[in-house]
């Protein structure tokens, strides 16, 4: 199997032990050397990406942070070229959706191994998103989370960045799910989302799955600190609905705001809009995730069983 590794170096403590460690791996497994491409501040993995899939690989390693995955994805969507996750950033949210590990021996591991699932992915204008697009106060709380605190301490950070924008105003949004009439809201943010875990273990939408062909709308109405913990405080505990909270379901879905917004993609800030328009495509991406558990041979354990029950029973009769 010919691979790349594309590599953030500012994710990375020691890159040299990084290249030690991932050439040994994989040529113990039999795989030769991979490509290397680091990342810049102008080009955060897309255009090094490509250069691997017109070199011939077969799996790009994303080495890095959300935003490192993000601009790999959008070079692999269509293609039959498998993304494998080398977690390195502090919010590592499609590994954490999907149950990755974020250790480097055991992600070289799940690539070595060849097991393959394929995911839909997000569409946003000619970026791609695996986990969230959001407008409004995610983006918010993103703009305002450091990067030194990030490094310090972990995903704590961004219940920091976000207590500084709780008693901001509302926008005025119009959503367009799929041929719907449109909605109307007051809303602090609407997220679109491809799976429905946040940072922290949170989980925001229980329903939404990587691969079911639908995005899920969630639109966050809150308007005073009560609201905001008592949705919090429904979230964290999963049982019934979550106030202040709207959920849909969709293939395409257009958000605009009466001004200019912070939007973000997998947890990146992009450049504020009044409008973000979001639309599935179905298993566009192909992943290397762990190989299926061998479930037990049910049947044939019945039917050993009941070969020996049968054993039993003459042996009875025979005494």
């Amino acid at each position: 199997m010919r691979s790349a590794v594309v590599v953030n170096p500012v994710k990375v403590a020691d890159l040299d032990e990084l290249r030690e460690t991932v050439d040994g791996a994989l040529g113990a497994a039999g795989w030769p050397a991979p490509l290397w491409f680091e990342t810049t501040p102008e080009d955060p993995g897309r255009g090094q990406t490509e250069k691997a899939v017109s070199a011939g690989v077969d799996v790009v390693f994303a080495c890095g942070g959300d935003g490192t995955v993000m601009s790999c994805v959008s070079a692999l969507v269509g293609t039959d070229v498998a993304l494998a996750v080398l977690p390195q950033g502090t919010g590592n949210l499609l590994a954490a959706n999907l149950g990755l590990s974020t250790d480097l021996a055991a992600g070289l591991e799940v690539a070595v191994e060849q097991g393959r699932r394929q995911l839909d992915v997000g569409a946003v204008d000619d970026a791609y998103f695996t986990v969230m697009a959001g407008m409004g106060f995610d983006a918010q709380m993103l703009d305002a989370t450091s990067e030194t605190t990030k490094a310090r301490i972990g995903w704590p950070a961004y219940v920091m960045g976000a207590a500084r924008h709780l008693r901001d105003r509302p926008m005025r949004v119009t959503i367009r799910i799929d041929d719907r009439p449109p909605l109307r809201r007051r809303a602090r943010s609407v997220l679109v989302a491809n799976v429905g875990r946040l940072q922290g273990g949170v989980t925001l939408l229980t329903d939404a799955e990587p691969d079911d062909g639908w995005l899920d709308v969630a639109v966050l109405t809150p308007r005073t600190l009560r609201h905001w913990l008592a949705m919090g405080w429904a979230l964290v505990r999963r049982r019934g609905s979550v106030p202040r909270m709207e959920v849909y379901r969709a293939r395409r879905v257009e958000v605009t705001s009466n001004r200019a917004q912070p939007r973000e993609l997998d947890g990146d800030l992009i450049a504020p809009g009044r409008r973000l328009a979001a639309e599935i495509r179905p298993r566009a991406l192909w992943l290397c995730v762990p190989q299926p558990q061998e479930a037990p041979d049910l049947a044939a354990d019945a039917e050993a069983a009941g070969e020996r029950g049968e054993e039993l029973v003459e042996e009875a009769r025979r005494e």
